[in-house]
């Protein structure tokens, strides 16, 4: 069965934005395999929030090559969207999407999304990378309130170039 697990990177004390929602604290590692990263997912889900950040970026219509985008979103439309699925059911698209053939499913930014996916049991992992930096404040991993969750450890790497620590916990 497909997995759902919400990658990201996050400061040292606990942000995966800044106040602003800026992601420029966020260093590459050429270490990092990407493409490997990339590899295991043909799936992304993401928040408003995020497909706005992404499109900002250069994510141009929010697309990925070869990668299904699905943004969950209360107020975007779909017809302003035609080349991502809009949804705002995002139990109903988790379910949808695990009883199909294909690879794990990346949850993708955006600790409100990953609240809520957490609450309702659709997590089966998490894969934090975590850059040496302080932020002092800013968008948090988790928001509060937020129920606790046990995680195992399957996986770690330190980056010594850029000091970034990368776990991967299975829930």
């Amino acid at each position: 069965m497909r997995r759902v697990r919400f990658g990201v990177a996050m400061s040292l004390d606990g942000y995966i934005a800044g106040p602003n929602g800026e992601a420029d604290w966020i260093v590459m590692d050429p270490d990092i395999d990407f493409k490997e990263i990339f590899s295991r997912f043909d799936t992304l889900v993401m928040g408003r929030g995020t497909f706005e950040a992404m499109k900002a970026m250069g994510g141009g219509d929010g697309t990925v090559p070869g990668v299904q985008v699905i943004v969950i979103s209360r107020s975007m439309r779909q017809a302003d969207h035609p080349n991502v699925t809009v949804t705002d059911d995002v139990k109903g698209v988790i379910a949808d999407l695990r009883g199909k053939p294909g690879k794990d499913i990346w949850l993708f930014g955006g600790g409100l999304l990953f609240r809520g996916c957490l609450e309702l049991g659709l997590v089966d992992g998490l894969d934090v990378a975590i850059v040496p930096v302080l932020l002092g404040g800013g968008i948090p991993l988790l928001p509060p309130p937020a129920t606790k969750a046990r995680l195992k450890l399957t996986r770690h790497r330190v980056y010594e170039k850029s000091g970034i620590v990368a776990l991967e916990y299975d829930l």
